[in-house]
């Protein structure tokens, strides 16, 4: 008799567990809502994880669009429905607050980019004693290369970053005929994985964390020759009133977040 009570004790123990657990998954899929992400290209790796650990985290899913900064600003410009967008400057989300697009005093740097130089096949371009003891200048005075890319500067910062640095080495216009532009750093890294440029200037997160072992020939460049590139995350007008829009840009701020934006590269600390 006892051990059937007991029996019976259990399951209903088992059964309001059950209901307590369906009833708090239940309110916590109610209150999940989505948020529209303008992401720049340069940050598609970190951002993709960030994005998967914000839902584990809240429940909220974050649907991502990347393109250069310069475009995602037009469309932004233009009504598209984005909520929250991560610029690859400072310069796009300044706009867009003073053009009353974006929320003031919701503007913080996220992340701090490096500026590399980068082959896929480095033993194409000298010999294996030399790839790994000559400098990025170096590399780029001697010229034994065909293509050089880099996004381009009217709408991409590494691109300005870029062109920054070839001027401050004086190359700017002898390399300019071996210069090829991406639409953005993407692209960009495309050209050269594909072999149809031999260099490119690009951001060093797109050469870390990676499964390709090639892909950690790069030559940092020197941070003098060229400005700051301070990646700024914003909060639009269309996401002031969701909760999900406030939830990721609080998450951007989080040691979780800082700690992939580290591991990708980048310094998390403005």
């Amino acid at each position: 008799m006892n051990t059937a009570r007991r029996g019976i004790g259990a399951a209903r123990r088992g059964l309001l567990a059950a209901l307590s657990f369906g009833l708090s998954t239940s309110a916590f899929s109610i209150q999940a809502e989505t948020v529209n992400v303008a992401v720049a290209a340069n940050f598609i790796k970190p951002m993709n994880e960030i994005a998967e650990q914000f839902f584990q985290s809240t429940g909220h899913r974050a649907i991502l669009s990347f393109g250069s900064s310069g475009k995602l600003y037009a469309q932004i410009r233009n009504g598209a429905p984005f909520e929250v967008f991560l610029s690859a400057d400072q310069s796009k989300p300044n706009a867009l607050v003073q053009q009353g697009l974006a929320v003031e005093g919701s503007q913080f740097t996220c992340a701090r980019g490096t500026l590399v130089l980068w082959s896929a096949k480095p033993n194409q371009l000298m010999n294996d004693v030399d790839y790994k003891t000559n400098s990025a200048a170096d590399i780029l005075k001697q010229g034994q290369f065909n293509k050089l890319a880099i996004a381009n500067p009217q709408l991409a910062p590494y691109g300005k970053a870029a062109l920054e640095a070839l001027d401050h080495l004086g190359l700017k216009e002898t390399i300019k005929p071996k210069l090829v532009q991406g639409q953005n750093i993407a692209q960009t890294y495309q050209f050269v994985s594909s072999g149809n440029a031999q260099l490119g200037l690009i951001a060093k997160s797109q050469v870390t964390e990676t499964d390709s072992t090639y892909n950690h020939f790069f030559w940092a460049i020197p941070k003098n020759l060229y400005s700051p590139i301070r990646q700024d995350a914003v909060l639009l007008r269309t996401g002031k009133d969701s909760t999900a829009a406030k939830a990721l840009m609080d998450y951007l701020r989080s040691a979780k977040s800082k700690a992939i934006i580290n591991r990708f590269g980048y310094n998390s600390e403005p």
